[in-house]
């Protein structure tokens, strides 16, 4: 629980920083802008207050690993989902707007997570897990979306390496399989998920592991 905090803070931490300019920077999700991330973010954050006052009874029907369903195929920024984020985040106008919302809803988020009891179980998805697995869910919720965030903006910093470190243990889980030691614990979020291709030399590093790539984590 203190990690869903620091990599949620180093997140919001490094929005909070972006000049105005850079909210029509692409991201590194495909199809959404800078601005679109984040407005995808202030969901993200009204999503764990919800599931954090929504108590449950049945056991748990998933943990933090397999809370997350996988597909074999990147988005492509169609999906209608997708396309309500592009115009709810330009009915902002002001990326002033937006940083405020992420800052406001994302810091109630941030305390409702610290006032959580971690064995308490909730519901979310038609899922049941406790609270204390569903917030290390989303470590790597913000890992990813921070590496999203600075994919074209290298004067950002990037996510803190301990949520990097434990979000590449958490896919190194779901895939079944370790990426190989020469990659670092970005390029082996970055490959595994399919933000990026790997190179040649990559794809024999990771030997038969490279057949199955990417992990596209929803």
């Amino acid at each position: 629980m203190d990690l869903f905090s620091h990599t949620w803070s180093a997140l919001r931490t490094a929005v909070a920083g972006l000049p105005d300019e850079d909210f029509a920077r692409p991201s590194g999700c495909a199809g959404w802008l800078v601005r679109d991330l984040v407005c995808h973010l202030v969901i993200d954050a009204q999503d764990v207050l919800i599931t954090l006052v929504t108590p449950v009874d049945s056991e748990p029907t998933r943990d933090a690993v397999t809370y997350w369903n996988v597909a074999a195929e990147p988005p492509t920024g169609d999906d209608p989902l997708d396309a309500l984020i592009v115009r709810l985040a330009a009915a902002y106008q002001e990326p002033e707007l937006l940083k405020f919302h992420l800052d406001d809803v994302g810091s109630a988020a941030g305390r409702a997570a610290g006032l959580a009891d971690p064995d308490r179980r909730v519901g979310t998805r038609g899922q049941v897990l406790t609270a204390g697995d569903y917030l290390s869910a989303y470590v790597l919720e913000w890992t990813l979306h921070h590496l999203d965030l600075v994919a074209h903006l290298p004067h950002v910093a990037g996510p803190p390496a301990e949520g990097l470190a434990r979000t590449r243990e958490m896919l190194e889980e779901i895939a079944g399989a370790a990426f190989p030691a020469s990659f670092s614990d970005e390029d082996a979020l970055l490959v595994g998920t399919g933000r990026r291709a790997p190179t040649d030399g990559e794809k024999d590093d990771l030997g038969e592991l490279a057949a199955r790539l990417p992990f596209v984590l929803g």
